[in-house]
C-alpha cells in the first residue's frame, strides 16, 4: 500500500513534468493498434448487423482481457525484481495513464494559435483535439470547442483515470484507458460503427458514470480555490440544470460545471462528418466566450486533479493505518 501511495504521487508529478513525449512508445498506442487489428479481423467476410454486434462484444472482451493480463504481468515482474523497481515502474505507468499535461499542452496550442497565428492555424490546432468539423469555425467557435474539450476531458483524461489508479493501480487504470480508447475509436453512432461499436460505447458510459459525477463535484469545489472569475454557486446551479444536456449521460456533467463557473455558454449545434448535429446549449451566455477561457478551463482542470489526488491519498493513508 505505501509503495502504491508513493508511486501514485510520483506518477502524477511525472505526468505534469513530462506528459506524453513525442516519439516515445505509449501503452495507449499499443491498445489502439490492438483495437485496429482486432476490428480488421472481425470485419472480414462482410458480416451482417447481428454478427457485427456479437463481434463488437468480443472486441471488448479481447481488448480488456489482454490489457489487464499484460499490465498485471508487468507489475508482478517489476515488484518481484525489487520493490523499489516495482514502484518506479508503477509510477511510470501511472504517468502514462494520466493526461493532465497533454490536455493542457494541446489546448494551449489552440490558445497560442488564436493569439499569435491565423484562424486557419487555430482551426488546425483544435482539429487535433475535437471530433467535430472545424474548417468553418470562427474564432468564437474554435475557442468554445477548445474549452469544451478541456471540460469534458477533465473527467475522461484526468479525474476518471486518477480514480481508477487510486483504487486499483495501473491495472485498473490501464483497463479504464482501454475502455476509453475503444469508445473513441469505434463508439460512433454512424453507419459504420452503430452495430460494431455499441458494446464499447455502452461500457464506456458505465465506466464513466460515477467518475464523471465525482469530477463535476471536484470542479465545483475547485472554484473555491481559484480567484476572481470562477463562480462556485453558478457552477452548482448550471450543473443541476444542464448536466443532462447531451446525448451521452456523462459528457455534460463536467461541461455544465465549467460553463457555470466561467459564466459562458457551451455546446449547441455542430457539424460532424459534414452533417449538422443539433445539440442543446449548456450554460447561460452571461458574457461572450473569450480567448482566456481556454486558460481558465485548464486552471479548473488542474485544481480539480490536485483535489482528487489529495483526497485519494488521504483515503489510502487512512486504509493503510487501519
Amino acid at each position: 500500500m505505501i509503495n502504491h501511495i508513493y508511486a501514485l504521487i510520483a506518477g502524477f508529478i511525472l505526468d505534469l513534468i513530462i506528459g506524453d513525449p513525442e516519439g516515445m512508445p505509449h501503452p495507449v498506442r499499443f491498445i489502439g493498434d490492438l483495437i485496429s487489428r482486432t476490428e480488421l479481423r472481425h470485419r472480414q467476410g462482410n458480416p451482417d448487423s447481428k454478427t457485427l454486434k456479437k463481434r463488437g462484444r468480443f472486441l471488448v472482451l479481447e481488448v480488456c482481457g489482454i490489457t489487464v493480463v499484460v499490465t498485471l504481468l508487468i507489475m508482478l515482474m517489476a515488484y518481484t525484481i525489487h520493490p523499489m523497481f516495482g514502484m518506479v515502474v508503477e509510477a511510470i505507468l501511472t504517468s502514462m495513464i494520466l493526461a493532465t499535461r497533454s490536455l493542457r499542452k494541446e489546448s494551449m496550442k489552440v490558445y497560442k494559435a488564436l493569439k499569435t497565428g491565423t484562424i486557419d492555424d487555430a482551426r488546425q490546432a483544435v482539429s487535433m483535439i475535437v471530433g467535430r468539423d472545424t474548417a468553418n469555425l470562427d474564432e468564437k467557435g474554435v475557442t468554445k470547442a477548445a474549452v469544451e474539450t478541456v471540460a469534458e476531458n477533465t473527467s475522461d483524461g484526468v479525474i476518471a483515470p486518477l480514480i481508477a489508479l487510486i483504487i486499483g493501480g495501473p491495472v485498473l487504470g490501464m483497463l479504464y484507458k482501454a475502455i476509453n480508447t475503444m469508445d473513441s475509436m469505434v463508439g460512433y453512432k454512424n453507419d459504420k460503427y452503430m452495430d460494431y461499436g455499441r458494446a464499447a460505447a455502452k461500457l464506456d458510459d458505465v465506466a464513466n458514470f460515477l467518475p464523471s459525477r465525482i469530477s463535476a463535484y471536484l470542479m465545483i469545489f475547485a472554484c473555491a480555490y481559484l480567484p476572481g472569475t470562477y463562480n462556485m454557486m453558478e457552477a452548482m446551479r448550471i450543473y443541476k440544470r444542464d448536466r443532462f444536456n447531451h446525448s451521452s449521460p456523462n459528457s455534460a456533467q463536467t461541461e455544465s460545471v465549467c460553463a457555470g463557473a466561467l459564466g459562458i455558454q457551451l455546446a449547441g449545434n455542430a457539424y460532424y462528418f459534414g452533417k449538422l448535429v443539433e445539440k442543446p446549449y449548456i450554460g447561460d451566455p452571461t458574457r461572450p466566450i473569450e480567448l482566456e477561457d481556454i486558460r481558465r478551463a485548464n486552471n479548473l482542470m488542474f485544481t480539480s486533479a490536485c483535489l482528487c489526488l489529495i483526497i485519494g491519498t488521504i483515503i489510502l493513508i487512512a486504509i493503510y493505518m487501519l
